[in-house]
């Protein structure tokens, strides 16, 4: 996979620029997205510090005994630990693969919300592990960051696809968001892979916009495009991965693609190998009608959804048992 189907994206030029710069980004922008759905993006101004801080507390909880994260098992989309065996991402696309070889600390929005009812399915508190009291602090700086950083994207997004920078952004007052910390261990943990089995099956992502941080590894991301099949993503320790979600593509009429990924399984060659990612998981408020833009912007009219419906049965798709 080339640099030339997912670039590398400045957000400064965004921020900072004039009204021709910003528009010229925004056409790089559309452009990019109608491939493979996905961008790197640099001048973000998250400190690599912050999410190497994340990692080492992470890492601290994935190394304790089964029994004790236990305590903290959720179900998918929940918040707590997600352990071995709890997700098949591949299932949301009908591929019945084996589980995905990871497991995950899985936080979420928690900012209550007027309506009891969503208040009680999308905003529950989170739940951050007594054993390892580290994490908290830099995971909620982290998603504040994301936070504010989905909302720029957004705007950006807006722009590229033509209506301006509240299109997308309007239904932003309240949402919620998921953030997975994805643990890749190696062979000694997971064990050997069965037949199609990978460390995250083939999937498109359900939301708005993906973040991630991730490390690079030969069991790593891949993506897949119509023209090039699957090939390694590219990589830049500077940049994060952003992106397209099933949502934002519904809602554009798939002008833009909802990126097809993938995490290879622990290789053959270096069966040790451990990898850790930091997933952020954009989405809206919940009630957000999501209809596809009419064509000639939009190619396909999928009919309306609720976005929290759509989301809550992708959810319920990939879990296992």
């Amino acid at each position: 996979m080339s640099d030339v189907r997912i670039p590398t994206i400045d957000l400064r030029p965004w921020t900072e620029g004039d009204a021709a710069t910003r528009a010229a980004l925004a056409r790089t922008v559309d452009e990019a997205l109608k491939t493979a759905g996905f961008l790197l993006v640099t001048g973000h101004g998250v400190d690599p510090g912050l999410r190497a801080r994340i990692r080492s507390a992470a890492r601290e909880f994935f190394l304790l005994p089964a029994d004790v994260k236990q305590r903290y098992a959720a179900k998918v989309g929940g918040r707590g630990w997600l352990g071995p065996g709890a997700e098949a991402n591949g299932y949301a696309e009908g591929t019945q693969t084996p589980p995905d070889l990871k497991e995950s600390l899985t936080f979420a929005t928690d900012e209550p919300f007027e309506d009891p009812v969503v208040n009680a399915e999308w905003y529950a508190p989170n739940v951050w592990p007594a054993e390892v009291p580290a994490l908290r602090a830099p995971c909620e700086e982290y998603l504040a960051r994301m936070a504010a950083l989905e909302k720029e994207l957004l705007a950006l997004l807006g722009c590229a696809l033509g209506p301006g920078p509240g299109f997308f952004a309007r239904h932003m007052d309240h949402p919620t968001y998921g953030f997975n910390i994805n643990w890749y261990p190696g062979t000694e943990v997971v064990g050997r892979p069965r037949p199609g089995q990978f460390r995250i099956g083939p999937h498109t992502d359900f939301g708005t916009v993906t973040i991630l941080d991730r490390q690079t590894g030969k069991g790593g991301l891949q993506v897949h495009t119509d023209e090039g099949g699957w090939a390694d993503a590219p990589y830049d320790p500077s940049a994060l991965t952003v992106n397209i979600g099933d949502l934002l593509a519904r809602w554009t009429g798939d002008r833009w693609r909802s990126g097809r990924h993938r995490v290879l399984p622990p290789p053959v060659d270096a069966p040790a190998e451990e990898l850790m990612s930091l997933v952020y998981f954009g989405e809206c408020t919940p009630g957000t009608l999501v209809e596809s833009v009419p064509a000639p912007v939009g190619r396909v009219a999928y009919p309306p959804v609720d976005s929290h419906a759509y989301l809550r049965g992708k959810l319920d798709s990939i879990t296992v048992g």
